[in-house]
């Protein structure tokens, strides 16, 4: 049988994190019953936040996302005395910095009904604020479907 286009759109909520760094690609992958019929596309994640963000790195040592953390909280520090938008707080202002430089979202491969990240790769939900709340994702999954001789049968992570 011949592949097929497929497009599927979900939200995620994240439960409400503290301020860092957190691996949330089991999450994602959750929240995707489509993947494990794509051989090949796309998934667009989206975060509808502006004191957060994305990013794909390790997913093994969590120094690595304490150091992310350190290294942010040292580029662009709370309560800074030059911010003016400063009414929601000293962890603001630097929370929008902090996510812009990051980005808003991640456009990451699909190959064989899963993501086609690297041995040491995850997603980050990057939380920027001591008290963020739940944060919610976009995710946009598009791609050609395996057919239905092999649908179902890949293993997702």
């Amino acid at each position: 049988m011949s592949a097929q286009s497929i497009w599927a759109q979900h939200d995620l909520r994240l439960r409400p994190l503290p301020r860092g760094f957190h691996l949330i690609t089991r999450e994602v992958v959750a929240a995707l019953p489509e993947l494990a019929h794509l051989r090949v596309g796309l998934l667009h994640v989206f975060i509808q936040h502006t004191s957060a963000s994305l990013a794909l790195n390790e997913n093994a040592s969590p120094d690595v996302r304490r150091d992310f953390e350190r290294f942010f909280d040292h580029l662009v520090p709370d309560g800074w005395r030059e911010f003016e938008h400063t009414l929601e707080g000293p962890d603001d202002m630097p929370a929008h910095i902090k996510a812009s430089l990051l980005g808003p979202s991640l456009t990451l491969p699909v190959r064989e009904g899963r993501l086609a990240l690297g041995t040491w790769q995850g997603l980050y939900l990057c939380e920027h604020r001591n008290d963020g709340g739940a944060r919610r994702l976009v995710l946009t999954l598009q791609g050609e479907g395996m057919g239905t001789e092999k649908a179902g049968r890949s293993e997702v992570p």
